[in-house]
């Protein structure tokens, strides 16, 4: 009798620990999580969402959770310390990898060390904007006007930005070293207020985002000049860039996708393909295409040596500003 009552317990007691068992450890698979370190609603955020739903038939549930704080240092840190183990991955970008390092005093990660690279994602074009009526006062209708402009004229042209270490600021700082010429840099407190002071002639240029400003431009409210990738943009082939003022200046704001360092091989490669593939797709192109993004795919090499590109770039544009965040 104790005997079958022993079983009988045992019988109820393994089906209540079946029953309690996620769904996913009795598959065998378990949800990716993505994290996104910028708030949601963003256009890194979307670019997460909108790929997430892509890839989940090859790679199952991807949740996007968002762990924004310190510029997004707190949510890729929190990656850069996961077990590395293809379940835990972030949607870093061009601040988290290539500019932060030297930006803040201390850093909670390594860029270079303390990630596995997977695939770059988009990128989205900054743009060299001018106030209409400041262009037609000065005569500056393309970039070599205003290099001649401030070439002839140093300090008396001004730039705004979404403050120091932003990248519309290490873009014109950028700017300013390749093409010889000395501009007063103006932060505030965000990218909308440095619009809002370009638009009503407080500031006479910006390097803004191309799909923040495009809705000025297309209303004659900003006069672009060119965009800062290395080539035109597909959005704007009619804008020139301005690496063909200034051969070699490249300037965007790229997402990519990163596990924490020591992620085995087969991981990696599995993931690559997956988000490699979902990239290619024409509903997601088309996605990024409202947010004025290109899709930026990479196998993993050639996108880790690309960050340290991108790292290298920004330690010298950033040490040259002189811009810290403690």
């Amino acid at each position: 009798m104790v005997n079958e009552f022993s079983r009988r317990r045992f019988t109820w007691a393994a089906l209540a620990a079946v029953a309690c068992t996620p769904v996913f450890a009795q598959t065998g698979t378990r949800p990716i999580r993505l994290v996104v370190p910028y708030p949601p609603g963003g256009p890194l955020d979307i670019v997460a969402r909108a790929l997430a739903d892509k890839v989940k038939d090859s790679l199952g549930t991807v949740i996007v959770e968002n762990k924004p704080g310190a510029g997004g240092n707190l949510g890729a840190d929190l990656v850069a310390k996961s077990a590395p183990d293809g379940h835990t991955i972030v949607m870093g970008a061009v601040a988290t990898h290539a500019i932060n390092p030297w930006l803040y005093t201390r850093m909670p990660y390594d860029a270079l060390r303390d990630f596995t690279p997977l695939t770059g994602v988009a990128q989205v074009p900054n743009v060299l904007v001018m106030n209409p009526q400041t262009a037609a006062r000065l005569k500056i209708s393309s970039v070599a006007d205003l290099v001649a402009y401030a070439k002839a004229n140093p300090g008396k042209l001004n730039y705004g930005s979404g403050g120091n270490g932003s990248a519309g600021h290490l873009a014109g700082e950028m700017f300013k070293s390749q093409a010889g010429v000395f501009m007063v840099h103006i932060p505030y407190a965000g990218g909308n207020p440095a619009q809002l002071a370009l638009l009503t002639g407080e500031v006479d240029l910006t390097f803004d985002n191309l799909a923040s400003a495009s809705a000025n431009i297309k209303a004659g409210k900003l006069k672009a000049l060119a965009v800062t990738t290395a080539k035109r943009a597909k959005a704007t082939p009619e804008l020139p860039a301005i690496a063909e003022t200034l051969p070699g200046f490249d300037v965007n704001t790229w997402f990519g996708l990163f596990g924490p360092a020591g992620l085995p091989a087969d991981q990696t490669q599995r993931l690559n393909k997956a988000f490699t593939e979902a990239l290619a797709s024409p509903e997601l192109q088309a996605r990024f295409a409202t947010l004025m993004a290109e899709a930026m795919p990479f196998t993993p090499q050639p996108f880790a040596e690309f960050v340290k590109r991108e790292n290298a770039k920004y330690e010298r544009v950033v040490k040259a500003s002189g811009a810290k965040v403690d």
